[in-house]
C-alpha cells in the first residue's frame, strides 16, 4: 500500500463506498477485509472479540451495523475494552444492539 500523504484531507482518507452490495444483501469482500484490518487493535482481547464477531458475523453485517461497528472502532482500545468486557455501557443507545452481539461472540 502506498504511503498516505500527510496533505490528503482526512475526510478523503475516511471516505467509505457503499458497503452492501444492492442484489445480494452482502457485505463487499474488499470492504469486510478493510473492516477486519482496522479491527486489529493494539490489544489483544479486542482483537480476539472482533475477530471471533466477524468470523461468525462477518459477511451478514447491515450498513446499520457496519457503521454503528465503524463508531465503535474509532474509540481508544481501553475506552472499547470497558465496553466489550461489561464496565461500561455505551453512551448511545444505538450502539447497545452492536456491544451485545460482540459479548456474545
Amino acid at each position: 500500500m502506498p504511503p498516505i500523504d500527510s496533505r490528503v484531507p482526512r475526510s478523503t482518507l475516511d471516505a467509505r463506498p457503499s458497503t452492501v452490495h444492492a442484489s445480494a444483501g452482502a457485505l463487499d469482500d474488499r470492504y469486510l477485509a478493510r473492516l477486519r484490518w482496522r479491527c486489529r487493535r493494539g490489544m489483544l482481547e479486542n482483537d480476539l472479540i472482533l475477530a471471533r464477531f466477524l468470523d461468525a458475523r462477518g459477511a451478514t453485517l447491515t450498513e446499520g451495523e457496519v457503521a454503528a461497528l465503524d463508531r465503535l472502532l474509532d474509540l481508544a482500545d481501553n475506552e472499547l475494552w470497558d465496553l466489550l468486557s461489561g464496565r461500561t455501557e455505551p453512551a448511545d443507545p444505538s450502539l447497545s444492539p452492536l456491544v451485545r452481539a460482540l459479548r456474545a461472540a
